[in-house]
């Protein structure tokens, strides 16, 4: 069974979010308190954590940021704050997904199992091979390992950092839309959530790129979307 944390201060919401999520199995804990959920998530073993942004004593941008430091679980923001700015703040603190109030309980089950379901197939225990790798100009992807080299140094990325990263550069020199790596990639439909593409490109342009003005590697093409160049 799944464990699921929630972090939400709003005792209605958390409560509701925990209702839904028990009647499709999951095992579920809720913490109403930033300092109090972020010691839980880092101490204690959960599969997806659920996140408020605004949390009494730390906010949620902050919970966010060190549990990415330590885990690469998925991590779902669900919160009041609508703007553009605030959904891309989450995004690059290292939320995978955002959910604007008020939402419907069923999307966020939905969502819940959708990072679940990707994130248990890449990290999974089914076999794999022991040389499965991509190398293109100095960048190594080990894929069964999932790190990745640049010139020889490691780089961290999150987990849908590496999930992107190795997409592109599996299909080079193809163009994608943002439209088409966000439903592959976080397997969902794209509308209101394009910014969580471009954030990620410009979060592993800022690792694995010499110049971010320049790159290398991701190639943005005006107007249509990216492409991983060889």
């Amino acid at each position: 069974m799944s464990k699921v944390l929630i972090i939400e201060d709003e005792q209605s919401i958390a409560e509701l979010e925990k209702d839904y999520l028990e009647l499709n199995r999951y095992d579920v804990t809720i913490e109403t308190d930033g300092e109090k959920g972020l010691e839980r998530a880092k101490a204690e073993h959960y599969d997806i954590v659920i996140i408020d942004l605004m949390l009494p004593n730390v906010d949620g941008y902050e919970v966010c940021r060190q549990i990415r430091e330590v885990k690469d679980i998925p991590i779902v923001v669900v919160s009041a704050k609508k703007e553009d700015i605030d959904k891309i703040r989450g995004l690059e603190m290292g939320a995978d997904d955002y959910i604007t109030k008020p939402f419907s309980p069923s999307e966020l089950v939905a969502r819940v199992k959708a990072h679940l379901a990707r994130y248990e197939r890449l990290v999974g225990s089914g076999e794999r091979r022991s040389n499965d790798y991509i190398e293109i100009r100095g960048i190594k992807i080990d894929k069964t390992a999932r790190r990745v080299f640049v010139n020889g140094e490691e780089k961290i990325l999150t987990t849908k950092e590496f999930d992107l990263l190795t997409f592109l550069a599996s299909n080079p020199n193809r163009v994608f839309t943002k439209e088409e790596l966000f439903h592959e990639i976080w397997n969902m439909e794209s509308v209101g959530d394009i910014a969580t593409v471009t954030v990620h490109i410009k979060k592993i342009r800022e690792k694995i790129e010499m110049n971010t003005s320049k790159p290398q590697y991701i190639e943005t093409i005006w107007g249509v979307g990216y492409r991983f160049k060889v």
